[in-house]
């Protein structure tokens, strides 16, 4: 692996190759960026969060953030010791989504982005090194992306419940307790919550108490006692509900 480079010495702009990848120290500082490049952030232990004005993006170990060019963004790290990151010229891959995206990065995409730290930052745009950088986009062009992204409403009086909630999320609150506290019917809370969010209300739930799993199933929780903290009768209920939705067990999150 290449020696940790923080990222206010290092520009991806600033170097013509179409991919140029690099890793973060642990605890780096966080602060709001924009890269005319588009992103490949791999996680390899640990969580990961990314902010955009769009909302939260959750990458828990041994999967990749996938960030368009232009967009501004703040990375906060949990327990990672290091981030590999691959800087992508816009015109390699026309294909890359216009929204933030996470996605699992399978045993050969690993292989393949810690190879690519061992690029030199210019490389030759031909030969092994660019077959290497095809073979990335080919893999990560081939992932589906994870709902592991919880929208915030812009609304100021909407996010701040929001906001608090997400603090200690639970499938236990209904629409109609939020509706009284914003003082609108059941009706107009719900259709506003869908407009703000593109979610109903009951998808915005349980997709925060996914994520807020997920930090718990990392940080050590048994699935049972994540189970029970977010108000599920059974760690097997929880369980069914967690795979359904993400596409793995909640097992396969702890680590």
């Amino acid at each position: 692996m290449l020696p940790s480079v923080p990222l206010d010495d290092l520009d991806p702009n600033d170097h013509i190759a179409p991919a140029v990848g690099m890793t973060c120290p642990p605890k780096h500082p966080a602060a709001c960026r924009r890269f005319d490049r588009a992103q490949v952030l791999y996680v390899a232990t640990g969580t990961m969060w990314l902010d955009t004005a769009e909302g939260t993006w959750t990458v828990p170990t041994r999967r990749a953030a996938l960030i368009p060019p232009n967009v501004g963004h703040q990375v906060r790290l949990g327990g990672v010791s290091a981030s590999s990151r691959l800087y992508i010229e816009p015109a390699a891959a026309p294909w890359f989504p216009n929204r933030c995206q996470v996605v699992n990065v399978s045993p050969l995409l690993r292989s393949l982005l810690l190879a690519a730290m061992h690029l030199p930052t210019e490389h030759q745009l031909g030969g092994r090194d660019a077959t290497l950088i095809e073979l990335i986009l080919y893999e990560i062009q081939s992932e589906n992306p994870l709902p592991l992204h919880l929208p915030m409403p812009r609304r100021v009086d909407l996010r701040s419940i929001c906001q608090n909630f997400v603090r200690a999320p639970s499938i236990r609150p209904m629409p109609g307790e939020w509706a009284d506290a914003l003082h609108i019917s059941k009706r107009t809370f719900n259709r506003m919550f869908r407009a703000e969010t593109g979610l109903t209300f009951q998808q915005w739930r349980q997709r925060a108490c996914i994520l807020h799993a997920i930090r718990l199933l990392s940080d050590g929780v048994t699935v049972a006692q994540a189970a029970t903290t977010l108000g599920y009768n059974t760690p097997a209920a929880f369980s069914a509900m967690f795979t359904q939705q993400v596409g793995s067990t909640p097992k396969s999150f702890q680590h």
